[in-house]
């Protein structure tokens, strides 16, 4: 029999539907539920993707005497983290102060009826005790008698517990500009976190962090003054690049980059994939192609660009959200070779190379079998087996071509279909930035069939929503939402002008401001200004897993505004930046988003408007956009495009190909050359 959850959107929640638990979703009545029993809220957050909730479900929440015994002692509430960001990070800081350290998926805490604090915190427990970890049946009943037994503690936690998250979430903020020395301390703790033999940050498990990446190759860029500390930016960047390029966090036959690595070396990944994750992969890949051109992150990218298209993106035109890291129930199962089955599909010649390239020549990696790592190069292939490095590179990729054949007639892994339009967006920026370095079009028009879906679907009523299934669309959009795809939209707009999208952007924008800015002391709150009332509502300045919404919003409105010549959004953002000061100075590692936001109010972006028609807008643009110029922007507009913004209309090229070179609120005059454009 189904539980409440069976009408909802997220396949994380439907997976629970049919758990002997009496599950409801986050909604008033589910909360007024346990106010009026005095019960407390047992609740749980993960997502469809992700390992260790399946573990813990089958393990619990499918045994029918676990579920006996929350459904008698707890209200119990599941919650998709990808659809309830706010929720998520609400509680994921709650679970930090009660338990001093940082918390995961899946999240499990217990709530005060009343208010929804919470009083307890953990992750994942096992059904039997294990590994020092107390099962979750006693858990839940010594956690009940405690609450039962401890009014005067629990009430005096809670008041605590209060203080401590309305002062994080009214973090002080500052009335002047960060000092520009925070990007050398940024750039310090990369350089002593920087593992100097495997490349990436720290030790396992090892999470690709694209900000840090995209800070390491804008420094190289941006400041020559000490050559040699620029080069070591560019190696770190690049060397971790590459490591993860031939590692097996990174899908070596179908494409795509998992979630982390549990070892050191890159090699034995968290099998899941996320949207989230590949966006911004893809266009460092593609902007680290173009500043080295390393044929090594061309070809990388232009796989992850078509792994997304092949199974991330809706016939509609949505992207997806997650490849799990199950499928028949084991994870990894889908990406793993046993030698057998890799030497039965492949010709000798093809099985030669493949193994030593790939390690099946070697100890099994992963539970008996091979996730394929790259071990050896083209070069020392061709070496060792007295062979041209053409004829191997050939075999390779017929090798790789016909295990790729073969795995697609596998069980693949379950795929999370719901649309998020933060999500979207980071691919949407992904893709375009693909398409400008990597001269492909079609990644272009992948991004464009995105927003257009977006726009059509989930804008509504002048404001976003934040996620799509099965023709429901709901609940009000976040921040990220907002500033992710005004990011997207002004790189896919580089690529194709589009006047709609454009105002689009701008539209986006007014609603930052309106509804998610806090006029008073600068910055934007996670949440609009009529979401929920929850127990926090919190102004993120630093990232996780996705760059924090202040630094995007920051950095995009910088963008537009300079783009339109609007003061409001430049505004904006330097309160934003001024907001995030103190935050930023204490942790500037942790605030790389802000840090590129930061960067181009210092240094304005230099905008490139180019008018003309026909062939010379092709050529111009190319010519402005492939090399690797972090800080600039460019705009091929034709000169018969009208509905175009006062500060564009006055740049026309009249009956001839003009460009107009602006840096900040300045312009330059119009160039009728190519080469004045290039020579600036």
């Amino acid at each position: 029999m189904s539980n409440k959850l069976s009408d909802q959107t997220s396949p994380y929640l439907l997976q629970h539907a049919d758990n002997p638990v009496d599950w409801l979703p986050w909604n008033e009545e589910s909360l007024q539920k346990a106010r009026d029993g005095n019960k407390p809220i047992l609740l749980s957050i993960g997502y469809s993707a992700c390992h260790w909730c399946h573990v813990m479900a089958h393990e619990s929440f499918e045994d029918a005497e676990t579920a006996a015994l929350m459904n008698r002692l707890f209200i119990n509430i599941k919650v998709d983290r990808e659809e309830r960001p706010d929720l998520d990070k609400i509680y994921q800081t709650a679970h930090q102060v009660l338990t001093q350290r940082p918390g995961g998926w899946p999240l499990t805490l217990f709530l005060r009826p009343d208010n929804h604090m919470p009083f307890f915190a953990g992750t994942y427990y096992p059904k039997q005790p294990r590994s020092g970890m107390v099962s979750f049946m006693d858990l839940m009943k010594q956690v009940h008698d405690w609450y039962q037994s401890h009014p005067d503690e629990l009430a005096q936690q809670n008041e605590q517990l209060t203080d401590i998250m309305q002062r994080i979430a009214d973090a002080i903020p500052g009335n002047e500009l960060p000092d520009s020395s925070l990007f050398q301390l940024a750039l310090q703790h990369l350089s002593q976190s920087y593992d100097q033999q495997l490349g990436g940050f720290g030790k396992a498990p090892k999470f690709p962090h694209p900000t840090n990446l995209e800070r390491l190759l804008r420094h190289w860029h941006q400041d020559k003054s000490t050559e040699s500390e620029a080069k070591e930016s560019l190696h770190m960047a690049t060397f971790t690049l590459q490591q993860m390029a031939l590692g097996g966090m990174y899908d070596q036959i179908g494409g795509g980059f998992c979630r982390y690595s549990v070892d050191d070396q890159w090699m034995i990944p968290h099998f899941e994939k996320m949207l989230y994750d590949n966006g911004p992969l893809l266009a460092l890949y593609a902007q680290a192609y173009a500043a080295t051109g390393n044929q090594l992150f061309k070809r990388i990218a232009e796989e992850t660009a078509d792994w997304v298209k092949r199974e991330m993106q809706s016939p509609a035109g949505g992207y997806y959200s997650t490849l799990d890291a199950d499928s028949e129930g084991e994870e990894g199962r889908f990406y793993v070779w046993s030698s057998e089955e890799a030497e039965k599909l492949l010709e000798a010649e093809e099985y030669a190379v493949f193994s030593k390239r790939f390690g099946l020549d070697r100890p099994a990696n992963f539970e008996g079998k091979w996730n394929p790592h790259v071990y050896q190069s083209v070069e020392q292939i061709a070496e060792s087996l007295q062979s041209r490095e053409e004829l191997v590179d050939k075999l390779l990729t017929r090798a790789r071509h016909k295990l790729f054949e073969a795995r697609e007639q596998r069980t693949h892994p379950g795929r999370d279909e719901k649309i998020l339009t933060s999500w979207n967006g980071l691919m949407i920026r992904g893709m375009a930035i693909a398409a400008q370095h990597l001269n492909r079009p079609d990644y272009a028009t992948s991004a464009q069939r995105a927003l257009d879906f977006i726009h059509q679907t989930l804008w509504q009523n002048g404001r976003l929503l934040a996620t799509h299934k099965d023709n429901k669309t709901h609940l009000n959009a976040y921040l990220d939402d907002y500033a992710y795809l005004i990011d997207g939209i002004l790189e896919l707009l580089q690529f194709q002008w589009r006047s709609k999208d454009l105002q689009f952007a701008r539209e986006l924008a007014d609603v930052l401001l309106t509804h998610f800015e806090d006029r008073q002391h600068g910055g934007f709150y996670f949440t609009s200004d009529d979401h929920e009332d929850l127990i926090q509502r919190p102004k993120p300045y630093i990232d996780d897993a996705m760059p924090s919404g202040n630094g995007i919003a920051a950095y995009a409105l910088q963008r537009l505004g300079h783009l339109l010549g609007e003061v409001r959004y430049l505004d904006a953002a330097e309160r934003c930046l001024k907001a995030a000061s103190n935050t930023m100075q204490q942790h500037p590692y942790g605030c790389m988003a802000m840090l590129l936001a930061l960067e181009e109010h210092n240094r304005p972006v230099t905008t490139i408007i180019i008018r003309a028609d026909g062939q010379e807008t092709d050529e111009w643009k190319k010519k402005c956009i492939l090399p690797y110029q972090p800080c600039q922007q460019v705009y091929a507009i034709s000169n018969t495009e009208t509905n175009l913004p006062a500060a564009i209309t006055a740049k026309h090229g009249g009956d001839k190909a003009l460009a107009y070179i602006c840096t900040g609120t300045t312009c330059g005059e119009p160039l009728d050359t190519l080469d004045t454009i290039l020579s600036r």
